[in-house]
């Protein structure tokens, strides 16, 4: 657990404090990586929570993710049309999929813990 949140703290700090930057001409790619990185890290917990998590399909569906929609940029960029916006579109409509499962199993789980507190 403690993991997870040592990373996130370490690219926060890595991200504020330092002068690193991203190239304007690479912002499209890295919208696209977070927002499939974003997906599937929803999806995987959406998987934990419906008790049907498997780690070879969640590292696996993260980097295939990653690595098809830069190729769809990357290929929309070639041919002159912004295909990356089919890829927002995309994984946004799977993101906010996922929110909403997790956010009905957990609202579910509370509902049937009063529950079960009331009739105690």
């Amino acid at each position: 657990m403690w993991l997870p949140v040592l990373g996130l703290l370490l690219g926060v700090f890595i991200g504020l404090f330092t002068g690193f930057r991203i190239p304007a001409e690479y912002s499209n790619y890295l919208s696209i990586a977070i927002l499939a990185a974003l997906d599937t890290l929803f999806g995987g917990i959406r998987a934990q929570l419906q008790n049907n998590y498997d780690e070879l399909v969640f590292v696996s569906g993260f980097f295939f993710n990653i690595l098809l929609a830069a190729s769809l940029a990357f290929l929309g960029v070639y041919l002159g049309v912004d295909l990356y916006l089919v890829a927002i579109f995309a994984f946004g409509v799977r993101l906010f999929q996922n929110i909403a499962v997790i956010r009905r199993i957990l609202i579910t789980r509370w509902r049937t813990s009063r529950e079960k507190l009331k009739k105690s």
